[in-house]
């Protein structure tokens, strides 16, 4: 996927040589989180707007040289290592270097966002599940399977957390009833964490509750 297009040019790249005033001007009139600063035409690094504090208005940006950080993309970087750029960083603009050290101007992380959301993980009709598992068990290519031996496929799916050895999986199925999917998963020793309302067994546990209730009450 190409995501070329969304660089933006009008937003300034700084020079060292210039008054950290108008550092200061640009994140008072802006949003934004980071601005690169360049020196003959070089990329530098970037000043964090959480620094505004510290910068004093009567100095150049050579002052603060120490804080500038490097974060930047490539024009070649995939969209999807942006956007792991940008949540690394905890940014919402992103330079965009040339392979010459250039700046070519910045990702805006809405529209890179905008770009995931336009892909057929959220436009494709279909189910969503939340499954966990080991991380020493889990595999793509199993869950693949279950979903197509469950005359479904699969249109999507990524990691969305790890913690204490255990991988939380996000993914997307053309099916919307997912009854016959999640209790696959189940035998494959999955976890659900999120599934459709009409969860079978979810429900089968609530009838055996029910007529337990009935049966303790006789």
């Amino acid at each position: 996927m190409q995501i070329q297009s969304h660089i933006i040019s009008n937003i300034p790249v700084f020079k060292i040589g210039d008054s950290l005033k108008e550092i200061i001007t640009f994140f008072n009139e802006s949003i934004y989180s980071h601005v690169a600063v360049v020196e003959e035409g070089h990329f530098l690094g970037v000043l964090n707007e959480t620094d505004l504090e510290n910068f004093e208005a009567d100095k150049k940006i050579e002052d603060f040289r120490y804080n500038l950080e490097g974060v930047f993309v490539l024009k070649t970087t995939s969209w999807l290592d942006v956007l792991e750029a940008f949540a690394r960083n905890e940014a919402n603009l992103l330079p965009v270097i040339n392979e010459d050290g250039s700046v070519l101007g910045y990702y805006d992380l809405t529209d890179i966002v905008g770009v995931f959301i336009d892909t057929p993980f959220f436009t494709e009709p279909g189910g969503i599940l939340v499954v966990a598992k080991g991380i020493k068990d889990y595999s793509f290519s199993e869950i693949a399977q279950i979903v197509e031996s469950n005359n479904a496929r699969l249109i999507g799916g990524f990691i969305t957390d790890i913690r204490n050895d255990v991988v939380q999986l996000t993914i997307k199925v053309s099916a919307s009833n997912l009854n016959e999917i999640i209790q696959s998963l189940r035998r494959y020793n999955y976890n659900i964490l999120f599934g459709n309302n009409d969860d079978q067994f979810l429900e089968d546990l609530k009838q055996r509750s029910d007529y337990l209730d009935k049966y303790l009450n006789v």
